[in-house]
């Protein structure tokens, strides 16, 4: 899927440290605690081989061989039900405001859709507005707690969209 030279594909090796460092610098533009988050997370190094597991997948959105943000689809861990969760979607500055969002949304919740899920979880940042946004315009409600045990914690703001 592309958009303006803009290019939505599967991550692929090449992509894995060029992702892990787009997520950790929008993490600290927009001054996200360092843990509690994904900027913490293991599988940020390594998101390839984590995301070749079945039911799981991860896209990343690329412009002249730089890769620019990205998103996942999993099933929601420590919970019982068919429920995944969108996962690390986190775009640079010069990806956002292009209508990408609504293009990785789309093609997300199709891989979900296609994988048998029926809903999407989502944890994010009270103060990622526009991210919020986006989120309520594709359908997802706000919840009063979490679902899972993500190991978020300071991820504060939850959300649920059925599929």
């Amino acid at each position: 899927m592309s958009n303006n030279n803009f290019v939505i594909r599967e991550i692929q090796v090449q992509d894995d440290a060029k992702i892990a460092k787009a997520i950790r610098a929008v993490l600290i533009e927009y001054g996200a605690p360092k843990v509690g988050t994904a900027y913490e997370d293991a599988a940020l190094d390594c998101m390839t081989e984590t995301y070749s597991k079945p039911k799981k997948r991860y896209f990343v959105v690329e412009k002249d061989g730089n890769i620019l943000g990205g998103a996942g689809i999993a099933s929601l861990e420590s919970y019982d039900g068919n429920v995944c969760e969108l996962q690390k979607m986190y775009f640079m500055s010069e990806a956002r405001g292009k209508g990408l969002g609504s293009l990785m949304m789309k093609t997300c919740l199709d891989f979900a859709k296609s994988e048998g899920f029926e809903q999407c979880y989502l944890e994010t940042l009270p103060y990622m507005t526009e991210a919020r946004k986006l989120y309520h315009k594709v359908g997802f409600k706000s919840l009063d707690q979490p679902l899972g045990n993500t190991g978020h914690y300071s991820c504060t703001e939850w959300m649920l969209k059925d599929l």
